[in-house]
């Protein structure tokens, strides 16, 4: 098979390089090859009743599958470089925000419409925050909710399927660069030379039907784009291409869950606050992450790894009582070891081990060096989400980390009375993997000319809006080289 432009990866890179390439150049031949499923097949089978917990299917729906692991988020999209990646280092704030404001156009036309954007700007809860040595960062944030989040995806799909090729259950086992000129192209090359310089294939095996089928497809240019999901086999096509990459960090933590009135003054406000919070233990930075108003905790399945999230809703039936926000540590590691995705698997291991998957457990428990049981699940004042295993965080996260996780709970507490209660629930572990960050030049392009690395599996973005906006802004460079 023979395309203009190999895509690896539907996700929200991939989903809006994709719709970028088919908008900008008609007749453009496009392949999206996906790991996962097409968005309708996208079920994970917990019910809470006869499923109970994650049973590792072959192909997590959560995490893998078209929208990638965001199509289940509570499509939360942060318009704002103070966080979510460094892609403005490549292509600088201006152009990264614009690309960001292009993004949530796009989404408010395929069914966003209606949908609220919230703003930092002029709030006075960022001065109480200060006031407490807690620091509020900037964003305006668009939320979609987990139902509108899959409302646009839907509608991005059915404007897709027939102008690209989709090839779900299908996954890409090596990617070939062919009349490979490795030496990095200059402004003086010509267009010609550009074009001209490699082309690329990518063998696959997929499952069509309960039919084996495995093949290669050639294309002009590539596009890799697999999520966080996909670190792992990004490390091994970096190694095979001798890609040049940067080590990454590794966010480790808990989701907490209480009652919605806590945070309601934030929430009602801001809908999320992104807060972070220098320890005065160990001068450790810990922040809030993924903040859900009426949420639920969910479970995820990160390469055979069960770790904890949490979802919301636009939908008033589907909301909640309670409000769920993560709390990570974020840990950098220097010489001689390397693999900090390896540490914060070991630990969700660890989880999964004395667990059976995520655990649960009361603060008050916690602070006190008891286990959590049952019983003073049954008996406390908040109601979990979700059905986890009670247990003892302290014998799964490092000293150093529950520290800095606990004395972050009573600075919040400041700005938000009843944070750091006893019956507030900490399910452990959630871990944010960071993909080693790929040596990227300003068009997102690496070594090899032609080849692009986008979204988080590049370790350059870290969120749906940066993750989108990479990809539009490599299908425009794209666009007018072919």
């Amino acid at each position: 098979m023979k395309y203009d432009v190999l895509l690896i990866g539907a996700g929200p890179g991939g989903i809006f390089a994709a719709y970028e390439l088919v908008k900008k150049k008609k007749g453009l031949k496009v392949a999206v090859f996906e790991a996962g499923h097409c968005l309708e097949k996208r079920l994970c089978p917990i019910d809470g009743e006869k499923v109970k917990a994650c049973i590792h299917c072959k192909s997590c729906s959560i995490m893998q599958g078209f929208g990638g692991a965001g199509a289940f988020s509570d499509g939360k999209y942060n318009i704002t470089n103070d966080f979510g990646g460094t892609l403005y280092e490549h292509i600088g704030r201006k152009k990264a925000l614009d690309l960001m404001n292009y993004v949530d156009s796009i989404n408010l036309s395929h069914g966003g419409e209606g949908t609220k954007l919230y703003s930092t700007a002029g709030t006075d809860f960022k001065k109480k925050c200060m006031q407490n040595r807690l620091h509020l960062l900037d964003a305006s944030v668009r939320h979609l909710g987990t139902d509108i989040n899959y409302v646009v995806l839907e509608k991005l799909y059915a404007e897709l399927k027939d102008k690209v090729d989709f090839f779900f259950d299908t996954k890409v086992e090596k990617i070939e660069v062919l009349d490979a000129d490795k030496e990095k192209h200059t402004d003086e090359d010509t267009f010609e030379e550009k074009i001209n310089a490699a082309s690329y294939r990518v063998y696959f095996s997929g499952d069509a039907k309960k039919h084996i089928i495995e093949g290669y497809a050639d294309g002009r240019v590539c596009v890799i784009s697999v999520g966080r999901s996909g670190s792992k086999w990004m490390e091994g096509v970096s190694k095979d291409l001798k890609l040049k990459t940067l080590s990454n960090r590794v966010d480790i933590g808990v989701r907490v869950e209480l009652p919605a009135e806590i945070f309601s003054d934030i929430t009602d406000e801001l809908y999320e606050g992104k807060i972070v919070y220098r320890t005065q233990l160990y001068e450790d930075k810990v922040r809030t992450f993924c903040m859900n108003p009426h949420g639920i905790v969910v479970s995820e399945n990160t390469n055979g790894i069960v770790t904890v999230n949490g979802h919301s809703f636009e939908d008033e039936n589907k909301k909640t009582g309670n409000t769920n926000f993560a709390l990570l540590v974020a840990k950098h590691f220097t010489a001689p070891f390397k693999d900090s995705n390896g540490y914060g698997e070991s630990i969700a291991r660890l989880s999964n081990m004395l667990g059976g998957g995520v655990i649960v457990q009361r603060l008050g428990d916690l602070e006190r060096g008891r286990r959590t049981n049952q019983k003073r699940i049954d008996e406390s004042f908040v109601r979990p989400t979700l059905k986890a295993t009670p247990g003892d965080l302290s014998l799964v996260l490092p000293k150093r980390i529950l520290d800095s996780i606990i004395e972050m709970l009573h600075a919040l507490d400041k700005v938000a009375p009843g944070t750091a209660n006893e019956d507030t629930l900490i399910y452990g572990v959630e871990v944010k993997f960071y993909n080693m960050e790929v040596v990227l030049d300003e068009n997102l392009e690496t070594d090899y000319r032609n080849l692009f690395c986008i979204g988080d599996g590049s370790g350059v973005t870290h969120s749906l809006s940066h993750a989108s906006a990479s990809g539009v802004y490599v299908a425009d460079i794209i666009a007018d080289r072919l």
